[in-house]
């Protein structure tokens, strides 16, 4: 009897203590969500200051630039650049704690080079989809990139034996209704009302939402892959692998093919990215986004390792409501800019993402009791 009493105790303390891992899991996992708010804001007030204005104006060093380049060059050149001042953040940071070694080290392993591939997938691939969904189709595209979270948690539940209970799925369900409404009416009723938004959709437009389609797919298979390789390698060491791959590819691979698509040059693209780099006024901008990319996409790999690919992702969309709300904060009231102010829709539907992540919680915490 005292054996089993002792045994008993045992697992009652393990489970108890895989239940405050969790609970630690999901908070980090929220924390994410809200330090990618900041990184939205700042990235975006930086893309309209400075030699960005040039660039947009097509004056000083973007003369002559293609109707191409203002649309897609443009945008693959601030997420360069924004992805450049991450790297420089996380390589600062990984050598004040001393784990400037374990990221050389980690480089050519197995978790290494997975994440490696995760953050191509993740970064140049999807982000540059994203963009190209917004820019043809609008942001009736935002809830479709919002399915990151669903086909993160069935990739996790195929590779990983994660649990995707029913109770998880509504879950994720309410957070996709949350990113729609916020999304679509985060700002207001759009003139013409619903019918407006779905009963002129063009070819172009299918194409962009075929766009935010693949980001979905790509930053879901980064979070679950992501998260999986964080089990393996410090996240720390993790963070700097994926912001360096992301910015050296953003900024040399994806750069130059976008300005030779755009019929601008293979070194358009770089020469952008040098010119930016350099812009006083601007780059002080881009480094603060880049010290929140960084952590929140940290908070995003380990979030997911410690309660799994479809609450930490579920939790990570939350970004949908602290992205308007931190550049409402940023460009609209420190800055003075216009039209940032969050209608009762927005407001609505961070109500009904906090219903979606509680009901992702609860669900995922009885599949774990039941496991």
């Amino acid at each position: 009897m005292g054996e089993m009493h002792v045994a008993s105790a045992a697992l009652e303390a393990k489970k108890a203590q895989e239940k405050s891992y969790r609970k630690k899991g999901i908070f980090i996992a929220l924390m994410s969500g809200f330090l990618y708010g900041g990184y939205t804001a700042f990235m975006t007030q930086g893309m309209a200051t400075g030699v960005w204005v040039d660039y947009y104006g097509a004056t000083g060093v973007a003369a002559g630039l293609s109707a191409f380049a203002l649309v897609y060059t443009l945008s693959a050149v601030g997420a360069a650049v924004n992805d450049l001042c991450s790297a420089v953040w996380t390589l600062i940071y990984a050598g004040i704690i001393g784990r400037l070694g374990d990221f050389v080290r980690c480089i050519n392993t197995k978790p290494g080079r997975i994440l490696i591939i995760a953050a191509i997938i993740g970064g140049p691939i999807a982000s540059t989809c994203y963009v190209i969904g917004l820019q043809m189709a609008g942001s009736i595209i935002v809830p479709i990139a919002a399915l990151n979270a669903a086909i993160g948690a069935i990739i996790g539940r195929i590779l990983y034996k994660q649990p995707l209970s029913g109770g998880m799925i509504c879950g994720i369900i309410i957070c996709f209704i949350a990113a729609v409404i916020i999304g679509l009416f985060g700002y207001g009723m759009p003139e013409g009302g619903i019918g407006a938004i779905f009963g002129n959709i063009s070819g172009q437009a299918g194409l962009g939402m075929f766009a935010a389609f693949l980001a979905a797919v790509g930053w879901g298979v980064e979070g679950a892959v992501g998260g999986y390789a964080c089990c393996m390698v410090d996240t720390e060491v993790a963070i700097c692998i994926r912001q360096c791959t992301s910015g050296l590819v953003n900024a040399v691979v994806l750069c130059s093919i976008l300005g030779a698509m755009g019929g601008d040059g293979v070194g358009k693209g770089l020469a952008l990215v040098g010119h930016a780099l350099v812009d006083g006024p601007s780059i002080w901008m881009f480094f603060i986004a880049g010290v929140f990319a960084s952590w929140s996409f940290k908070f995003w790999y380990k979030g997911s390792s410690m309660c799994g690919a479809a609450l930490g992702m579920g939790c990570n969309g939350s970004y949908a409501f602290w992205g308007p709300f931190y550049c409402l904060i940023v460009c609209g009231l420190i800055f003075g800019g216009e039209g940032w102010m969050l209608a009762w829709q927005g407001w609505v539907g961070a109500l009904v993402m906090v219903a979606g992540i509680m009901t992702l919680a609860i669900s995922q915490d009885r599949a774990s009791k039941a496991a």
